[in-house]
């Protein structure tokens, strides 16, 4: 019954050992995923992005922002000296709260009377938000009141921007959005030259007087427009179906998107130059999905990850590119606060399709 068990497992142990690279990767991405899902996975969000109007600048609103840094969970990255720049600082998602402290604060509070400080948050992760929210509350209730020496006459008073209802789908559908369209860039591209290379059918194109950059381009613009035909479609779905609102400019917004393509679709091709077959192309595409999906800020909040997979994130182009939907369909953001997202990026879009155009063209000589 059991006859040619040995020498079958035997065969496969062969075909292992002769296709090193998808036994690492079968080996490494449990590793990475453990990795990740360990650090990434966290709701106890800190260090949110803060920037403090104070108006007032006398110790006692010294002493508030003091205290602001010693909960830990606002991380001060700037000061602004206007309304409407900290109402910019959060429309470009440079910050997620705001604290505006009055000019009498001071004042009050020797006086005995009731100081109020404006705390504008911007709803659009409800996980943020809440945190932002509850924290604040506690802070002037309490902590600031011991920060400060007062009598209890600290009134927080939130704002709640851009959801003010909180609605987790509104936060998550945007940022889906990208994740799929660098998701059909990535896969599609990877597969469909590493399939041409199983078929043999990429020798038959070789011999014929197409170029190889006409060639590699030839490949990536039907899957470019797919993903371009892709974004209208979602983009439809989140507004009709799911009531998302979109604030900004639809126009930004689809141009941005072909922007992201260029990264998208060089990280295809660039798979599709390393891969030996469709087994290893679907791992290694994997193996870009994954951190994608963890670290960009699609779910999990980034602040509220360790300093090394924060900065890690950076290296993620749909990092940037969740901002630009969020900002624009969130926040209603402008290019003129999504310029360094925008131009993050270009930057990407220039050194991966170079990268994989360079090793395209080593390929097929």
């Amino acid at each position: 019954m059991l006859r040619g068990l040995p020498a079958t497992m035997y065969k496969e142990f062969i075909h292992l050992r002769r296709d090193p690279a998808t036994l690492v990767l079968t080996l490494f991405i449990p590793v990475l995923q453990l990795i990740l899902f360990g650090y990434a996975i966290n709701t106890d969000v800190k260090n949110i992005p803060t920037v403090v109007y104070d108006l007032d600048r006398g110790r006692q609103s010294r002493d508030m922002v003091t205290a602001l840094r010693n909960t830990e969970y606002f991380r001060i990255v700037g000061e602004v000296y206007s309304d409407r720049a900290l109402n910019d600082a959060i429309v470009a998602g440079r910050a997620k709260v705001g604290f505006k402290i009055p000019g009498d604060f001071s004042g009050r509070l020797l006086s005995g009377e009731q100081a109020t400080v404006l705390v504008l948050i911007d709803g659009s992760d409800s996980t943020i938000a809440m945190n932002a929210l509850n924290v604040a509350n506690a802070l002037g209730l309490r902590t600031s009141l011991q920060q400060i020496g007062a009598s209890p006459s600290v009134e927080v008073r939130p704002k709640m921007l851009f959801n003010p209802d909180l609605k987790s789908h509104h936060f998550i559908i945007p940022g889906l959005i990208g994740i799929i369209m660098q998701n059909i860039a990535v896969l599609l591209t990877a597969f469909a030259i590493v399939r041409e290379r199983e078929r043999g059918t990429m020798e038959q194109l070789l011999v014929t007087p197409i170029r190889p950059l006409g060639l590699m381009l030839g490949k990536m613009v039907p899957y470019g427009i797919l993903g371009f035909v892709e974004t209208c479609l979602v983009l439809l779905i989140m507004r009709f179906v799911f009531g998302v609102p979109l604030r900004g400019s639809v126009v930004l917004l689809l141009a941005l998107s072909f922007l992201f393509l260029l990264p998208s679709l060089g990280i295809g091709l660039f798979i599709s130059t390393v891969a030996e077959n469709q087994a290893q192309a679907n791992q290694m595409a994997f193996f870009v999905i994954l951190p994608s999906i963890l670290l960009s800020g699609f779910i999990f909040p980034r602040e509220a990850m360790p300093a090394v997979m924060y900065y890690l994130g950076f290296l993620i182009p749909v990092t940037y590119f969740l901002e630009i939907l969020r900002g624009v369909i969130l926040r209603g953001a402008g290019l003129v606060h999504l310029w360094p997202d925008a131009l993050a990026l270009v930057a990407f879009g220039v050194v991966i399709l170079t990268l994989s155009a360079a090793r395209f063209r080593k390929r097929l000589a």
